[in-house]
């Protein structure tokens, strides 16, 4: 059985991974919407300088801790149970520390007004609901690490229903949607933007290996029965 310390701290890092995902909603949509004022190239550079590396400080240890290798090397050390909530406590802590360092940078790229905004709006809100929904169909308790308490070695299988018949990374493309279709877009927010969808699409390859190496011949055939990794027609 699972001890009461271990089963608190998987709750805790689940509310800790809701509370850093909303933490980094709320930055998105109030913090980067406002730029900071011009002072000069160099401190712009330095400033987005810093934002890269933060991300990339958030980034570096989200992917290597999920390869199976170095997972299997940790669970061994901590134990199955314990793998997956570490995980989630690190990635959470590192995704609102890159938020609360963000180095503000001057100029706003667009700000619509109108049936454009109103577009750009839907756009949001579709990125929104394709997120939850795709969310729910590979169950967020997996996510946040507390199915696993009780069933450390189960596997949850290929999902190939709802928005995963469309691309096999519908939260991705959730994701893009939100962060690309805002009415305001300051430079700010297009390079938290670009940043974390570039790390999205370098780093799917990668993920896809390790599901391969995982599943085998099931999520090959799934990658055959569903083209597109995250945007139809085109990736």
């Amino acid at each position: 059985m699972t001890n009461a310390l271990t089963r608190a701290a998987a709750w805790l890092g689940g509310a800790a991974f809701a509370g850093s995902l909303a933490y980094c909603a709320w930055f998105f949509l109030v913090t980067l919407r406002h730029p900071a004022p011009w002072t000069g190239v160099a401190p712009a550079a330095r400033a987005v300088a810093v934002d890269v590396g933060l991300f990339a400080l958030f980034a570096a240890p989200h992917s290597l801790l999920a390869r199976p290798g170095l997972k299997s090397r940790i669970a061994a050390l901590v134990g199955e149970t314990r793998e997956r909530p570490l995980y989630v406590w690190s990635a959470s802590l590192l995704l609102a520390l890159t938020c609360a360092a963000w180095q503000p940078i001057p100029g706003t790229l667009w700000h619509v007004a109108g049936p454009a905004a109103w577009l750009l709006a839907a756009l949001e809100i579709a990125g929104v609901l394709l997120t939850v929904v795709a969310a729910r169909v590979i169950d967020p308790l997996e996510l946040a690490g507390i199915r696993q308490l009780d069933q450390p070695q189960a596997r949850a299988p290929i999902q190939a229903r709802g928005p995963y018949r469309l691309v096999r990374h519908p939260i991705y493309l959730g994701w893009m949607l939100i962060v690309f279709a805002a009415p305001q877009m300051t430079m700010n927010r297009l390079l938290f933007a670009a940043i974390s969808s570039g790390y999205l699409v370098v780093a799917i390859p990668w993920e896809e290996r390790s599901l391969v190496r995982t599943f085998g011949e099931e999520y090959a055939a799934y990658q055959r029965q569903v083209r597109w990794r995250v945007v139809p027609g085109i990736y």
